[in-house]
Formats: C-alpha cells, sequence, structure tokens
C-alpha cells in the first residue's frame, strides 16, 4: 500500500547554523509518499497528489511532518530512576543507578524497563535510539526484542565494567569479549538492529578490560563503540589518578583502540585542547546530553566550538537526563547554547535531533530527514498542542518563530502521529 502523508513539512539540505536558517528547507503544504518503509516522493502538496492519484491520504491539516528523532545517547536501563535526586555523577551512580541496573539480572525485570522505556520514546517521537544496556546479556536481549517487536532502528550493547562497581555488576576483560562478541553475532545487522561496543567509561574498566574491547572493535570495525568522556571535573581528577600515564581522559581511550571515526562518546564538555584536536581529525561523533548535564551539574557544553569540527548529536541521557522527551532536550540544549553566549537557532535545534542524531551514530544515509529513498521514520507535530502553545504560535511572525514555542514548551502532547519503517504507529 501507498501512504500520502499531508501537512507543513520539513527537511535539511545542510547544517542550519545562521539565523536565516540556511539549509533548511519548510513546504507550508508539502506531501510525504511512503512505500514499502521508504520515502518515494516529497514535494508541494497538489503537484504529489497529482502524481500519486491512488494513494492513501492522511490528511494532517497545518500539523508539521517531520523526520523521526534519534536519541544518541541513552541508558534505557535507568527508565525507572529518572529524575532522582542526586549530587555529583559518582554520587548519583552509587545511589540509584547501580542498584537499579543490577535489577535488570532479572530478565523478566529487563524486558518490563525495556518495553516501558519504548513506549515511552515512541510517545514522545523518538523513533531511532543508541542505548547503554547493562552489564547482563539478557538486558541487551530485552532491549533489542523490544525494538525489533516495533520496528525501530535502534543500536545498543552490553555495558561493560570490570572495577569501581558493584559485585552485581562486574564482568572481567575476557567475559566483556566474549558477552560482546556473543551477543554482535546475536543481533548486529538484523532487521533494523545495531549493535554497539560499550565500555562505560574508563573508571569503571581495567587496562585489560578496554584493551580487550578494543580488539574487538578492531575485528569488528563497522561497529560502532560508544562510551563517556570528560562529563564532570572530578570525574576527570579520578581517571587521572587511574591512568597516570596517559597524556588525557581521550588517551584513556586511544592507547586501548577504543578511538575512531566510529566512536561516540557522550558528553565531552571539559576537553583539552588535544582532545579536540583527535576528535576533529578523526571525526568523531560526540553525543550532546543537555538535561543531564544540567541536571547532574556537569557543566556546559560548546556547541558553537564543536559542531563544526566533528560529528554531533543530540540525546536525552536517560536517566541522568531528566526528561524522556527531545523537545525539552533540544530546549535545554538553546539554554546551554544562551549560557555560553552562542545562541541556536530553532532550525538547528530541530536538525540536531534528527539529522545530526543520525550523523553522529552513522545512520545518517537511513534515517533523520525526509528525502527519497530514507527510511520512513516519521512524527507528526501538532505547533498549537497546548492553550499556552496555541496562543504563542498565534503571534509568530515565522515559521521557525511557532516552531521555536513548541520545542520550549513542548511535551508528549505535540507528537499527534509517530511512523516507523513506514507504518503508522499511533
Amino acid at each position: 500500500m501507498v501512504d500520502l502523508l499531508l501537512g507543513q513539512v520539513i527537511r535539511f539540505c545542510d547544517i542550519p547554523m545562521t539565523d536565516q536558517a540556511f539549509g533548511m528547507e519548510h513546504l507550508t503544504q508539502g506531501a510525504v509518499v511512503v512505500k514499502d518503509g521508504r520515502i518515494v516522493a516529497v514535494g508541494p502538496a497538489e503537484d504529489v497528489k497529482r502524481a500519486w492519484p491512488q494513494a492513501r491520504l492522511h490528511d494532517y491539516g497545518d500539523k508539521l511532518i517531520s523526520a523521526g528523532f534519534i536519541d544518541a545517547h541513552v541508558h534505557f536501563p535507568q527508565t525507572a530512576i529518572i529524575a532522582s535526586w542526586g549530587k555529583r555523577l559518582i554520587d548519583w551512580l552509587n545511589a540509584y543507578t547501580f542498584p537499579e541496573e543490577m535489577r535488570l539480572a532479572d530478565p523478566l525485570y529487563a524486558k518490563t524497563i525495556a518495553e516501558t522505556y519504548m513506549d515511552l520514546a515512541l510517545a514522545n517521537g523518538t523513533t531511532s535510539m543508541c542505548s547503554f544496556c547493562t552489564v547482563h546479556p539478557a538486558s541487551v536481549d530485552a532491549f533489542f526484542t523490544a525494538a525489533q517487536r516495533r520496528g525501530l532502528r535502534a543500536m545498543g550493547g552490553k555495558t561493560c565494567m570490570d572495577r569501581n562497581a558493584p559485585e552485581g555488576l562486574r564482568d572481567s576483560a575476557q567475559s566483556a569479549y566474549d558477552d560482546s562478541k556473543a551477543l554482535l553475532h546475536k543481533w548486529h545487522g538484523v532487521d533494523r538492529l545495531s549493535y554497539v561496543i560499550t565500555p562505560r567509561f574508563s573508571p569503571t574498566s581495567t587496562p585489560d578490560q578496554l584493551r580487550a574491547l578494543g580488539d574487538l572493535w578492531a575485528e569488528h570495525p563497522d561497529c560502532l563503540m560508544q562510551t563517556h568522556l570528560s562529563e564532570q571535573t572530578d570525574e576527570i581528577a579520578w581517571v587521572r589518578s587511574l591512568f597516570p600515564q596517559a597524556r588525557d581522559y581521550l588517551d584513556t581511550y586511544e592507547a586501548f583502540g577504543l578511538l575512531g571515526e566510529n566512536g561516540l562518546y557522550g558528553h565531552a564538555i571539559h576537553l583539552e585542547p588535544r582532545e579536540i584536536d583527535r576528535l576533529s581529525e578523526l571525526n568523531a561523533g560526540i553525543a550532546h546530553c543537555p538535561t543531564s548535564n544540567t541536571f547532574i551539574g556537569s557543566g556546559l557544553f560548546d556547541m558553537a566550538g564543536m559542531v563544526g569540527r566533528t560529528r554531533v548529536g543530540l540525546a536525552t541521557d536517560t536517566g541522568g537526563g531528566s526528561s524522556f522527551s527531545m523537545l525539552r532536550t533540544m530546549a535545554a540544549a538553546y539554554e546551554i547554547g544562551q549560557l555560553r553566549g552562542t545562541p541556536l537557532h530553532p532550525a538547528f535545534l530541530w536538525w540536531l535531533a534528527t539529522q545530526g542524531s543520525a550523523r553522529s551514530l552513522k545512520i545518517d544515509d537511513r534515517v533523520g530527514n525526509i528525502a527519497v529513498g530514507l527510511e520512513a521514520d516519521l512524527i507528526v507535530v501538532d505547533l498549537a498542542s497546548t492553550p499556552a502553545i496555541r496562543q504563542r504560535m498565534s503571534r509568530a511572525d515565522s515559521f521557525t518563530e511557532a516552531l521555536f514555542a513548541t520545542i520550549m514548551m513542548g511535551d508528549d502532547r505535540a507528537i499527534a502521529s509517530v511512523w516507523v519503517n513506514g507504518e503508522k504507529h499511533h
């Protein structure tokens, strides 16, 4: 069956960094045609309707048709502890994260959390995500099974830790390698799923474990590798004490084969000049997690300094992040930009949550935009979803001004419909 969606349409041909939103295309009366899970046509409504007279019509009026949001860095096992009061990162991990992650040793509990997370993500318009699982292989199975059942393009991997973590969450260098390899062979490339090699961060892995995971990555270079980098200043000091021979935090990965173009490094707030140069030289990926950075008090990411130098995506960082909503995450990214004196344009924020995140995950040839040939992961956004937003939008002088009201005040009520791989989800 061929489906034809009518409404406003937003898509991108470049990074819209300027105030004029260069790189963004907005169709006031647009149309998107979906067939066999892919986008086969996009353009002005009347032209597309004329070319596809037999298509099944879905008229969304003045609602906005967009690529689905893509969450570049999430911890699905932390779904149940989101918005837990905390102090600093290490305190928060010990008080909330590690006890909760131990519960996912139970496959039934892991399944429950995975199902809950997927439902919440989709309700907020997130159609792809890259997640840390727990040390337990069953948590990876639960995550991928839940994603597969919904037809999602999802990425994730077993979190590996062999020190500085509770006994119930530690593996070893050998078991991290063996488990990760077995899970990679089980899930990588199945349907729309991709396995990601996942050391949590340097402080919770011995050099032997980092080396083992670097070896695994070298054997499977098409896989992504995800970890954390330079989130908090006291974390960086801890890394320095654990790796006194390292030039800097990034060097603790580079020394063991865990730095490359297919690497995705979460946070990357407090970087040294050498680290910035290396990430830029390799065009490595960075996941910006603004609600997490403010919630845990980590610092202010330098978006303006990094986006032109390497691949940057946007992420909720659930549950260190305080929301499942990429709209709320865009708003937080804007607020952090303001605090750094670099305001981010509404079109750029939207790009960051769609094509930018897809680029950071190396999947922008498949999702993250509305273009012929891409997979049809789409959302329909109500730009007047609440009375507060509606009254502000009524005074907007431009499309991006109206869009900005939903970015700053919108939530799951703004997501009117979600399409996953060409199928209407709701």
